[in-house]
């Protein structure tokens, strides 16, 4: 099978907090339909690498092209990538004051400029699609936090992105939540969707993940298939990693 096109192409990016050296160098090139899964421990840069593919996080040095577009300071070219990424973070960032409904409306009545009646079709087909459609009248605070995520993933989906982003996304959940979280996630992988996940969910990982990437002190130490990455790793970072984790 020849490789998917790169949807998502970091060359040697670096990133500092004033004196400190956040990402070192990060390259990597994501295919379009891939899911690419990051780990890595506390620390390690997982985030602030993948809050640069929309702009959340500036970089210092480098370059990212996403979808042929390249991130800089335009923020012409950063609206444009901020409409074909979504993201879901491990906080699910919904606003209380507004049903669920509403919620999932938000962007694309204003960012899409659908009409309402649109933008009310699509977001009620999305919570259908991650299993909420009964809660679509009810604010945040009344919904579990598993359901809460889903809301913010159906939230993203909306505004129909090309690439979703997922910044340990079952975190903040109690373990009996995450397994409704990652059912729709798979669900979205099977679908085609690109997608690049931050998750210590080992299991997702194995089951889903086109390839694995291990992320330590700011550097990539190693990109592998899932049956390589946790059966035979190359680098010995990676081995106490796993030892750690399984």
């Amino acid at each position: 099978m020849s490789k998917p096109n790169p949807i998502i192409t970091v060359e040697n990016v670096h990133k500092w907090y004033e004196k400190f050296h956040a990402l070192r160098g990060v390259s990597m090139a994501i295919g379009e339909g891939e899911v690419t899964v990051i780990m890595g421990p506390s620390g390690s840069g997982k985030s602030t690498f993948i809050r640069t593919f929309n702009g959340l996080e500036n970089f210092n040095k480098g370059k990212i092209l996403i979808d042929g577009v390249e991130l800089s300071d335009d923020l012409r070219n950063i609206d444009t990538i901020r409409k074909e990424v979504g993201m879901v973070f491990q906080q699910f960032n919904l606003f209380p004051h507004l049903t669920v409904l509403q919620n999932v409306i938000l962007a694309p009545k204003w960012v899409r400029k659908w009409s309402p009646t649109k933008a009310k079709d699509v977001a009620m087909q999305l919570l259908e699609r991650v299993g909420i459609l009964e809660q679509a009248q009810k604010y945040p605070g009344q919904l579990s936090g598993g359901q809460q995520q889903r809301v913010a993933i159906a939230r993203a989906l909306a505004m129909q992105p090309k690439i979703m982003l997922f910044d340990e996304p079952t975190s903040a959940l109690d373990p009996e939540m995450v397994r409704e979280v990652l059912e729709v996630m798979r669900d979205l992988a099977n679908s085609g969707m690109t997608m690049v996940v931050v998750t210590h969910e080992v299991g997702f990982a194995r089951e889903v993940a086109d390839k694995v990437v291990l992320m330590d002190e700011g550097m990539i130490i190693e990109v592998s298939t899932p049956s390589e990455f946790f059966k035979n790793p190359k680098q010995e970072r990676t081995r106490k990693f796993l030892s750690q984790i399984l």
